[in-house]
């Protein structure tokens, strides 16, 4: 029952973003870029998440232009650090084991 509503989860995100695909088969570089960017889907989906709530300081009211603003930012944020958690050398190191 969890396992199904893990899997649901799954195919609803997959169908609001763009989750990079990744050929194990590919040269190594590669496959570092494949890896980083999907460590990067996953850092930008957490920061979404982690900041969902967060209220602007200054401002009462809601640009209409900010969440698109913040969500650009957030992605931009998340493809610079992709490479430097962990995920992305974790999933690298498996893959090319498995060759």
């Amino acid at each position: 029952m969890y396992s199904n509503s893990i899997d649901a989860q799954a195919q609803m995100m997959s169908k609001n973003m763009n989750i990079p695909k990744i050929d194990e088969n590919s040269k190594e570089d590669k496959l570092r870029e494949q890896t980083d960017a999907f460590e990067s889907v996953i850092l930008k989906m957490l920061m979404d998440n982690a900041m969902k709530d967060e209220k602007n300081l200054f401002t009462e009211q809601n640009d209409p232009g900010e969440k698109i603003y913040k969500s650009m930012y957030r992605d931009e944020l998340a493809k610079a650090s992709a490479g430097g958690f962990g995920f992305s050398q974790m999933l690298y190191d498996f893959l090319s084991e498995k060759r």
